[in-house]
Protein backbone atom coordinates (compact mmCIF):
# COMPACT_ATOMS: atom_id res chain seq x y z
CA UNK A 1 0.00 0.00 0.00
CA UNK A 2 0.97 3.86 -1.17
CA UNK A 3 1.48 5.75 1.88
CA UNK A 4 2.04 9.37 0.46
CA UNK A 5 4.62 11.58 1.91
CA UNK A 6 3.70 14.35 4.03
CA UNK A 7 5.77 17.34 3.77
CA UNK A 8 3.73 20.77 4.02
CA UNK A 9 4.59 22.57 7.37
CA UNK A 10 1.75 25.86 7.86
CA UNK A 11 -1.32 24.16 7.97
CA UNK A 12 -4.57 24.43 10.03
CA UNK A 13 -5.15 22.74 13.07
CA UNK A 14 -7.29 20.00 11.46
CA UNK A 15 -5.03 19.52 8.86
CA UNK A 16 -2.20 18.91 11.31
CA UNK A 17 -4.52 16.29 13.23
CA UNK A 18 -4.42 14.91 10.16
CA UNK A 19 -0.92 14.42 8.84
CA UNK A 20 -0.06 12.80 12.72
CA UNK A 21 -3.36 10.39 11.52
CA UNK A 22 -1.71 9.64 8.59
CA UNK A 23 1.93 9.39 9.50
CA UNK A 24 0.62 6.83 12.33
CA UNK A 25 -1.17 4.92 9.90
CA UNK A 26 1.96 4.48 8.01
CA UNK A 27 4.19 3.70 11.12
CA UNK A 28 1.85 1.11 11.66
CA UNK A 29 0.71 -0.11 8.39
CA UNK A 30 4.67 -0.21 7.17
CA UNK A 31 6.03 -1.79 10.44
CA UNK A 32 3.59 -4.95 11.22
CA UNK A 33 5.07 -8.23 9.55
CA UNK A 34 2.94 -9.28 6.87
CA UNK A 35 2.30 -13.13 7.95
CA UNK A 36 1.61 -12.29 11.73
CA UNK A 37 0.29 -8.84 12.31
CA UNK A 38 2.34 -8.25 15.27
CA UNK A 39 3.76 -4.20 15.04
CA UNK A 40 7.29 -3.26 16.07
CA UNK A 41 8.13 -1.41 19.51
CA UNK A 42 9.34 0.83 18.23
CA UNK A 43 11.76 1.64 14.60
CA UNK A 44 13.58 4.30 13.03
CA UNK A 45 11.93 7.35 12.50
CA UNK A 46 13.15 8.05 9.48
CA UNK A 47 12.05 4.91 8.56
CA UNK A 48 13.63 1.53 6.68
CA UNK A 49 14.18 -0.46 10.17
CA UNK A 50 15.42 -3.89 10.46
CA UNK A 51 14.40 -4.51 13.95
CA UNK A 52 11.86 -7.43 15.35
CA UNK A 53 10.87 -6.94 18.32
CA UNK A 54 6.98 -6.13 18.33
CA UNK A 55 5.27 -4.91 21.71
CA UNK A 56 1.16 -6.26 21.75
CA UNK A 57 0.90 -2.64 23.07
CA UNK A 58 2.19 -0.92 20.14
CA UNK A 59 -0.28 -4.41 18.19
CA UNK A 60 -3.37 -2.78 20.49
CA UNK A 61 -2.99 0.93 19.80
CA UNK A 62 -2.16 -0.19 15.97
CA UNK A 63 -5.21 -2.16 15.20
CA UNK A 64 -6.96 0.61 16.73
CA UNK A 65 -5.25 2.82 14.10
CA UNK A 66 -5.99 0.49 11.57
CA UNK A 67 -10.21 1.45 12.12
CA UNK A 68 -9.34 4.94 12.29
CA UNK A 69 -7.29 4.47 8.90
CA UNK A 70 -10.07 2.53 7.29
CA UNK A 71 -12.62 5.12 8.38
CA UNK A 72 -10.32 8.21 6.38
CA UNK A 73 -9.35 5.98 3.50
CA UNK A 74 -6.28 6.31 4.19
CA UNK A 75 -5.27 2.86 2.69
CA UNK A 76 -7.52 -0.18 0.80
CA UNK A 77 -10.73 -1.36 3.24
CA UNK A 78 -10.06 -4.83 1.80
CA UNK A 79 -6.17 -4.94 2.65
CA UNK A 80 -6.84 -3.70 6.01
CA UNK A 81 -9.49 -6.04 6.54
CA UNK A 82 -7.11 -8.48 5.64
CA UNK A 83 -4.60 -7.54 7.81
CA UNK A 84 -6.70 -7.25 10.92
CA UNK A 85 -8.11 -10.75 10.46
CA UNK A 86 -4.36 -12.13 10.15
CA UNK A 87 -3.50 -10.05 13.54
CA UNK A 88 -6.49 -11.64 15.33
CA UNK A 89 -5.75 -14.95 14.15
CA UNK A 90 -2.25 -15.03 14.91
CA UNK A 91 -3.64 -13.59 18.38
CA UNK A 92 -5.96 -16.39 18.97
CA UNK A 93 -4.11 -19.11 17.46
CA UNK A 94 -0.15 -18.97 17.47
CA UNK A 95 0.89 -16.33 19.65
CA UNK A 96 2.26 -17.71 23.23
CA UNK A 97 -0.14 -16.60 25.89
CA UNK A 98 -0.88 -17.39 29.54
CA UNK A 99 -4.25 -17.46 30.95
CA UNK A 100 -5.14 -15.18 27.66
CA UNK A 101 -2.12 -12.96 29.20
CA UNK A 102 0.34 -11.98 26.66
CA UNK A 103 4.16 -11.44 26.97
CA UNK A 104 4.97 -7.79 27.10
CA UNK A 105 7.97 -8.13 24.02
CA UNK A 106 7.76 -10.59 21.60
CA UNK A 107 9.30 -12.02 18.23
CA UNK A 108 7.26 -9.90 15.29
CA UNK A 109 7.44 -12.79 13.03
CA UNK A 110 7.19 -16.02 15.40
CA UNK A 111 5.48 -14.38 18.81
CA UNK A 112 8.08 -15.90 20.95
CA UNK A 113 8.89 -14.17 23.63
CA UNK A 114 11.56 -11.31 23.68
CA UNK A 115 14.09 -9.64 26.94
CA UNK A 116 12.94 -12.33 29.12
CA UNK A 117 10.29 -9.76 29.18
CA UNK A 118 6.81 -10.61 31.87
CA UNK A 119 3.16 -11.53 31.04
CA UNK A 120 1.72 -8.45 31.53
CA UNK A 121 -1.37 -7.68 32.57
CA UNK A 122 -1.27 -3.67 30.70
CA UNK A 123 0.11 -4.26 27.81
CA UNK A 124 -2.19 -7.18 27.07
CA UNK A 125 -5.43 -4.75 27.94
CA UNK A 126 -4.35 -2.28 25.65
CA UNK A 127 -3.95 -5.18 23.12
CA UNK A 128 -7.63 -5.99 24.29
CA UNK A 129 -9.13 -2.71 23.79
CA UNK A 130 -7.47 -2.74 20.11
CA UNK A 131 -9.02 -6.13 19.61
CA UNK A 132 -12.49 -4.94 20.74
CA UNK A 133 -12.28 -1.66 18.65
CA UNK A 134 -11.78 -3.84 15.71
CA UNK A 135 -14.81 -6.29 16.37
CA UNK A 136 -17.01 -3.49 16.68
CA UNK A 137 -16.17 -1.21 14.26
CA UNK A 138 -15.70 -4.18 11.36
CA UNK A 139 -18.94 -6.20 9.66
CA UNK A 140 -16.48 -9.23 9.20
CA UNK A 141 -17.77 -12.50 11.07
CA UNK A 142 -13.83 -13.76 10.97
CA UNK A 143 -12.67 -10.91 12.74
CA UNK A 144 -15.67 -10.28 15.03
CA UNK A 145 -15.53 -14.08 16.39
CA UNK A 146 -11.71 -14.17 16.88
CA UNK A 147 -12.05 -10.80 18.55
CA UNK A 148 -14.68 -12.78 21.10
CA UNK A 149 -12.35 -15.76 21.64
CA UNK A 150 -9.29 -13.78 22.40
CA UNK A 151 -11.15 -11.29 24.87
CA UNK A 152 -13.07 -14.78 26.57
CA UNK A 153 -10.49 -16.60 26.81
CA UNK A 154 -8.67 -14.26 29.09
CA UNK A 155 -8.39 -15.74 32.98
CA UNK A 156 -8.69 -12.07 34.68
CA UNK A 157 -8.94 -13.71 38.51
CA UNK A 158 -5.70 -15.67 37.87
CA UNK A 159 -3.98 -12.72 37.68
CA UNK A 160 -5.36 -11.24 40.83
CA UNK A 161 -3.37 -14.18 42.66
CA UNK A 162 -5.86 -14.18 45.95
CA UNK A 163 -5.94 -10.49 46.49
CA UNK A 164 -8.38 -7.75 45.61
CA UNK A 165 -5.86 -6.08 43.10
CA UNK A 166 -3.98 -7.39 39.70
CA UNK A 167 -0.57 -8.89 40.30
CA UNK A 168 1.78 -6.22 38.11
CA UNK A 169 3.04 -9.15 36.01
CA UNK A 170 4.13 -12.87 36.22
CA UNK A 171 7.20 -14.53 34.68
CA UNK A 172 7.94 -18.02 34.24
CA UNK A 173 10.75 -17.94 36.37
CA UNK A 174 9.74 -15.99 39.67
CA UNK A 175 5.81 -16.32 39.29
CA UNK A 176 3.61 -13.18 40.33
CA UNK A 177 5.68 -10.07 41.05
CA UNK A 178 4.42 -9.16 44.70
CA UNK A 179 3.89 -5.53 43.71
CA UNK A 180 0.60 -4.78 42.60
CA UNK A 181 -1.64 -2.67 40.47
CA UNK A 182 -3.21 -0.42 43.46
CA UNK A 183 -3.05 2.88 43.36
CA UNK A 184 -4.33 5.51 40.25
CA UNK A 185 -2.85 4.97 37.21
CA UNK A 186 -3.23 3.76 33.65
CA UNK A 187 -5.10 0.47 35.03
CA UNK A 188 -8.84 1.85 34.46
CA UNK A 189 -9.11 0.05 31.16
CA UNK A 190 -7.37 -3.24 32.83
CA UNK A 191 -10.29 -3.55 36.00
CA UNK A 192 -13.24 -2.43 33.36
CA UNK A 193 -12.23 -5.33 30.70
CA UNK A 194 -11.88 -7.80 33.97
CA UNK A 195 -15.22 -6.90 35.31
CA UNK A 196 -16.70 -6.68 31.82
CA UNK A 197 -15.63 -10.35 30.83
CA UNK A 198 -18.33 -12.66 30.03
CA UNK A 199 -16.53 -15.36 30.97
CA UNK A 200 -14.00 -14.62 33.60
CA UNK A 201 -15.17 -11.49 35.33
CA UNK A 202 -13.90 -10.28 38.32
CA UNK A 203 -15.61 -9.07 41.16
CA UNK A 204 -16.92 -5.35 41.19
CA UNK A 205 -15.46 -5.23 44.87
CA UNK A 206 -11.69 -4.57 42.93
CA UNK A 207 -12.55 -1.19 41.23
CA UNK A 208 -13.21 0.07 45.12
CA UNK A 209 -10.08 -1.52 45.91
CA UNK A 210 -7.59 0.52 44.44
CA UNK A 211 -6.34 3.77 45.91
CA UNK A 212 -7.05 7.37 44.70
CA UNK A 213 -4.72 9.96 46.49
CA UNK A 214 -5.23 13.27 45.52
CA UNK A 215 -2.79 15.91 44.40
CA UNK A 216 -2.83 19.91 45.07
CA UNK A 217 -0.38 21.56 42.62
CA UNK A 218 -1.30 25.72 42.53
CA UNK A 219 -4.66 25.45 43.44
CA UNK A 220 -5.92 22.14 41.36
CA UNK A 221 -6.75 19.14 43.31
CA UNK A 222 -7.25 16.21 41.01
CA UNK A 223 -6.40 12.24 41.68
CA UNK A 224 -2.50 11.01 40.77
CA UNK A 225 -0.38 8.70 40.74
CA UNK A 226 2.89 8.05 38.50
CA UNK A 227 3.70 11.63 37.50
CA UNK A 228 3.93 10.73 34.06
CA UNK A 229 0.99 12.39 32.05
CA UNK A 230 0.32 9.17 30.11
CA UNK A 231 -1.54 7.87 33.29
CA UNK A 232 -4.51 10.46 32.87
CA UNK A 233 -4.12 9.26 28.72
CA UNK A 234 -4.30 5.42 28.40
CA UNK A 235 -7.12 4.20 29.23
CA UNK A 236 -9.14 7.37 27.79
CA UNK A 237 -8.17 6.80 24.47
CA UNK A 238 -10.60 4.02 24.55
CA UNK A 239 -13.37 3.89 27.47
CA UNK A 240 -15.35 7.08 27.23
CA UNK A 241 -15.41 8.86 30.66
CA UNK A 242 -16.55 12.44 29.44
CA UNK A 243 -20.04 12.65 30.59
CA UNK A 244 -19.94 9.68 33.79
CA UNK A 245 -18.69 9.62 37.41
CA UNK A 246 -18.47 6.85 39.80
CA UNK A 247 -18.06 7.43 43.35
CA UNK A 248 -15.00 9.04 43.24
CA UNK A 249 -14.71 11.29 40.53
CA UNK A 250 -15.33 12.38 36.54
CA UNK A 251 -12.02 10.84 35.31
CA UNK A 252 -12.49 13.29 32.10
CA UNK A 253 -12.13 16.44 34.17
CA UNK A 254 -9.84 15.10 36.01
CA UNK A 255 -7.68 14.24 33.64
CA UNK A 256 -8.28 17.96 32.17
CA UNK A 257 -6.91 19.18 35.52
CA UNK A 258 -3.73 16.94 35.52
CA UNK A 259 -3.05 18.03 31.93
CA UNK A 260 -3.26 21.61 33.01
CA UNK A 261 -1.12 21.18 36.70
CA UNK A 262 1.47 19.42 34.23
CA UNK A 263 1.59 22.26 31.83
CA UNK A 264 2.11 24.65 34.78
CA UNK A 265 4.74 22.57 36.11
CA UNK A 266 6.85 22.91 32.90
CA UNK A 267 5.93 26.62 32.94
CA UNK A 268 7.45 26.57 36.37
CA UNK A 269 10.85 24.98 35.08
CA UNK A 270 11.28 27.62 32.46
CA UNK A 271 14.39 29.38 35.03
CA UNK A 272 16.23 26.10 34.40
CA UNK A 273 15.54 25.48 31.12
CA UNK A 274 14.58 28.93 28.89
CA UNK A 275 12.81 27.30 26.07
CA UNK A 276 9.77 26.06 28.00
CA UNK A 277 7.09 28.26 27.33
CA UNK A 278 3.73 28.54 26.51
CA UNK A 279 4.23 27.28 22.86
CA UNK A 280 6.73 24.34 24.13
CA UNK A 281 6.23 21.90 27.05
CA UNK A 282 5.54 18.82 27.71
CA UNK A 283 7.33 15.71 29.54
CA UNK A 284 6.05 12.25 29.88
CA UNK A 285 7.79 8.80 29.83
CA UNK A 286 9.73 8.37 26.82
CA UNK A 287 13.36 8.30 24.89
CA UNK A 288 16.28 10.53 26.21
CA UNK A 289 19.74 10.78 25.32
CA UNK A 290 20.88 7.65 26.89
CA UNK A 291 18.00 5.64 27.60
CA UNK A 292 14.18 5.28 28.25
CA UNK A 293 12.73 7.53 31.34
CA UNK A 294 10.02 7.58 33.00
CA UNK A 295 9.63 11.54 34.03
CA UNK A 296 7.69 14.11 34.30
CA UNK A 297 5.96 16.34 37.06
CA UNK A 298 4.37 17.09 39.25
CA UNK A 299 6.19 16.60 41.83
CA UNK A 300 9.28 16.63 39.68
CA UNK A 301 10.13 13.37 38.89
CA UNK A 302 13.56 12.37 36.93
CA UNK A 303 16.50 13.38 35.55
CA UNK A 304 14.35 16.45 34.07
CA UNK A 305 17.18 18.11 31.44
CA UNK A 306 15.02 20.39 28.89
CA UNK A 307 13.61 17.38 26.62
CA UNK A 308 10.56 17.47 24.76
CA UNK A 309 7.93 14.30 24.53
CA UNK A 310 5.41 15.09 21.79
CA UNK A 311 3.30 12.85 22.84
CA UNK A 312 2.22 14.54 25.98
CA UNK A 313 0.84 17.05 24.81
CA UNK A 314 -1.11 15.00 21.74
CA UNK A 315 -1.79 12.34 24.38
CA UNK A 316 -4.12 15.14 25.75
CA UNK A 317 -6.02 16.70 22.75
CA UNK A 318 -9.24 15.88 24.05
CA UNK A 319 -8.37 17.33 27.64
CA UNK A 320 -7.03 20.76 26.47
CA UNK A 321 -7.28 21.17 22.92
CA UNK A 322 -6.11 24.43 22.33
CA UNK A 323 -2.89 24.29 24.39
CA UNK A 324 -1.45 21.05 23.49
CA UNK A 325 -2.78 22.30 19.65
CA UNK A 326 -0.11 25.76 20.39
CA UNK A 327 2.23 23.23 20.73
CA UNK A 328 2.25 20.67 18.48
CA UNK A 329 1.91 23.47 16.07
CA UNK A 330 4.91 25.22 17.58
CA UNK A 331 7.03 21.54 16.97
CA UNK A 332 5.46 21.21 13.81
CA UNK A 333 6.51 24.73 12.13
CA UNK A 334 10.15 25.60 13.91
CA UNK A 335 11.63 22.17 15.04
CA UNK A 336 11.74 20.46 11.10
CA UNK A 337 14.33 17.97 12.68
CA UNK A 338 11.39 16.85 15.22
CA UNK A 339 8.68 15.73 12.16
CA UNK A 340 10.34 12.73 10.22
CA UNK A 341 8.53 9.57 8.23
CA UNK A 342 6.06 8.34 10.86
CA UNK A 343 5.28 12.08 12.68
CA UNK A 344 7.09 13.22 15.52
CA UNK A 345 10.29 11.75 16.95
CA UNK A 346 9.82 10.32 20.30
CA UNK A 347 11.30 13.21 22.18
CA UNK A 348 13.92 16.09 21.30
CA UNK A 349 15.60 18.71 23.11
CA UNK A 350 15.70 22.14 21.95
CA UNK A 351 18.40 23.40 24.46
CA UNK A 352 21.02 20.63 23.46
CA UNK A 353 20.01 19.95 19.64
CA UNK A 354 19.54 16.35 20.36
CA UNK A 355 16.66 14.73 18.16
CA UNK A 356 15.76 10.76 19.42
CA UNK A 357 16.21 8.89 16.37
CA UNK A 358 13.06 6.31 16.73
CA UNK A 359 9.57 6.55 17.16
CA UNK A 360 7.91 4.54 19.94
CA UNK A 361 4.82 2.72 18.83
CA UNK A 362 2.94 3.24 21.97
CA UNK A 363 3.43 6.98 21.76
CA UNK A 364 2.57 7.12 18.09
CA UNK A 365 -0.64 5.24 19.21
CA UNK A 366 -1.53 7.42 22.23
CA UNK A 367 -1.10 10.59 19.62
CA UNK A 368 -3.39 8.91 16.77
CA UNK A 369 -5.94 7.85 18.96
CA UNK A 370 -6.66 11.08 20.91
CA UNK A 371 -6.21 13.36 18.12
CA UNK A 372 -9.08 11.10 16.33
CA UNK A 373 -11.21 11.35 19.30
CA UNK A 374 -10.80 15.07 19.66
CA UNK A 375 -11.94 15.42 15.92
CA UNK A 376 -14.74 12.90 15.54
CA UNK A 377 -14.83 10.86 18.82
CA UNK A 378 -14.62 7.71 16.85
CA UNK A 379 -12.64 5.46 18.90
CA UNK A 380 -14.89 6.55 21.44
CA UNK A 381 -18.24 5.72 19.86
CA UNK A 382 -16.55 2.50 18.12
CA UNK A 383 -15.24 1.14 21.43
CA UNK A 384 -18.20 1.93 23.80
CA UNK A 385 -20.54 0.29 20.97
CA UNK A 386 -18.96 -3.06 23.07
CA UNK A 387 -21.63 -4.39 25.49
CA UNK A 388 -19.24 -5.62 27.93
CA UNK A 389 -17.30 -2.11 28.00
CA UNK A 390 -21.11 -0.67 28.90
CA UNK A 391 -21.80 -3.51 31.57
CA UNK A 392 -18.12 -2.95 33.37
CA UNK A 393 -18.76 0.63 34.14
CA UNK A 394 -21.96 0.11 35.25
CA UNK A 395 -20.96 -2.23 37.72
CA UNK A 396 -17.72 0.46 38.72
CA UNK A 397 -20.84 2.45 39.74
CA UNK A 398 -20.56 4.92 37.21
CA UNK A 399 -23.88 7.24 36.82
CA UNK A 400 -24.37 9.81 34.17
CA UNK A 401 -23.16 13.73 35.13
Amino acid sequence: MDIAPIDQMDVSDDDLLDQIERAAFAFFWQNADLATGQIRDRCLAAGDDSRTVSSVASTGFGLTTLCIGDSRAYGNHDEIVARVRTTLDFLCNRMPHEHGFFYHFVDMSTGAREFQSEVSVIDTSIVLCGVLTCRAYFADPAIQTLATQIYERVNWPWMLNGGDTFAEDWTPESGFNPERWDQYSELMMMYLLALGSPTHPIPPSSWQAWRRPNLTYRGLTYIAGDPGLFTHQYSHAWFDFQNASDSFANYFQNSIAATIAHRDFCLSLAGRFPQYNTDLWGITASDSPHEYVAWGGPPEHGPIDGTIVPCATAGSLPFLFRDCIRVLQNIRRNYPRAWQRYGFVDAFNPITGWYDTDVVGIDVGTSVLMAENHRTGLVWRTFMKNPEAVKAMRLAGFHPD
